[in-house]
């Protein structure tokens, strides 16, 4: 992903920082059905070029946008949700959280 700093010159966006938060699940990414769509939202996140919430929500538009620069993004028909906090300026990505819909619910998405 390219991003522009602050001076306008390009670099390549390609940290990804994986801290997600889960129900006890020991590899962090749930079971088949989820890993199966979480490698693929990875190429996909990596390969963006995510200037602006705007620019996240042209390429995901059932992704929310909430404060504090996070990001929910809905993953297999929002069987499974991804909570990540985006550092435009400084193009990376943290993912906070990623589990079911059920597991996402029980958490604060706008603190964790």
């Amino acid at each position: 992903m390219i991003a522009t700093g602050p001076k306008g010159e390009s670099r390549t966006f390609t940290r990804i920082a994986r801290f997600p938060r889960h129900s006890g699940r020991s590899d962090g990414i749930g079971p088949p059905a989820a890993r199966a769509q979480y490698e693929p939202w990875l190429a996909i996140a990596g390969a963006a070029d995510w200037q602006t919430p705007e620019d996240v929500k042209q390429s995901h538009p059932k992704a929310s946008i909430l404060k504090a620069s996070r990001i929910v993004f809905n993953i297999k028909g929002n069987d499974f949700r991804l909570i990540a906090v985006v550092e435009y300026r400084a193009g990376v990505l943290f993912i906070r959280f990623f589990g079911t819909y059920a597991e996402c619910d029980r958490i604060d998405a706008e603190t964790i």
